[in-house]
């Protein structure tokens, strides 16, 4: 798994840095840490909140392989039962296009998600398409903006940069990740137009027997629009034996 995921993660006060390199530097070592094991599993259920205070949600499995040239995971809906078995196939790729795919039970189909289409929202919610896809450093121009302080511990800001700007979701994204662990706590997202589109906020962070550090909630905020979605894990699991067969658009059609 590539810095970061969803399925990856203010205001401060702190003067500019000079960068000198230790952007890309600070971003790779994240990368590192958080891509130390074979495969992932876990549960979630999202809880999806229009600023008007309507309220929906999905239950969900996910799973990732770490690969030589990137990651694959796969997200699937358990319910509500009129979407259940809707399932999210992910290939990321570290130096070509990352590729995703649909399936779409009702309709016994896998649809091809092109990537003009990946800024539009996952089941409903604050999540993108993109959002879905690991982020590899070497697709981005990183830069240390400053050292600062989120909520009394120290943090990196980091600005990220798309190399390809023109099939990119976003214009740029601002990271805060802390000195220690170099977990992701924030990340503001803006969109081609330059406007603060979203921001995501890590909380309730769990240190797992392999030395992997993974947030317990993840929220989403539209800055534009008020709406929320919060992604609650449980059941996180490491090591799981997955393969690249699982991954594959065959086994897609296969999912349960």
């Amino acid at each position: 798994m590539r810095w970061f995921i969803i399925i990856a993660l203010l205001f401060p006060l702190g003067a500019i840095a000079a960068d000198d390199g230790r952007g890309m530097e600070i971003a790779r070592t994240a990368e590192a840490r958080f891509a130390d094991y074979a495969d992932q599993r876990g549960e979630a259920t999202m809880v999806i909140r229009t600023a008007g205070g309507d309220e929906a949600r999905r239950d969900l499995r996910a799973r990732s392989l770490d690969t030589d040239s990137g990651s694959r995971s796969l997200t699937i809906i358990d319910a509500p039962p009129d979407v259940a078995g809707t399932a999210l196939l992910t290939h990321s790729h570290d130096q070509r296009p990352d590729e995703q795919w649909l399936y779409l039970p009702a309709l016994s189909r896998v649809k091809r998600i092109a990537a003009g289409n990946r800024a539009g929202a996952f089941m409903g919610s604050e999540f993108s398409y993109a959002d879905f896809t690991a982020q590899s450093v070497d697709k981005f121009d990183v830069t240390l903006l400053r050292e600062d302080e989120l909520d009394g511990e120290p943090v990196y800001v980091l600005e990220r940069t798309p190399d390809n700007a023109d099939t990119a979701v976003y214009s740029r994204q601002v990271a805060w990740l802390d000195q220690t662990h170099y977990r992701t706590l924030r990340v503001e997202y803006y969109n081609k137009a330059g406007q603060h589109l979203k921001t995501l906020t890590a909380d309730g962070f769990r240190e797992y027997a392999n030395g992997q550090w993974r947030a317990d909630e993840l929220t989403m905020t539209n800055q534009l629009t008020g709406g929320t979605s919060i992604l609650r894990w449980r059941e996180i699991e490491f090591d799981n034996g997955f393969t690249e067969r699982d991954f594959s658009v065959d086994a897609l059609k296969r999912v349960r």
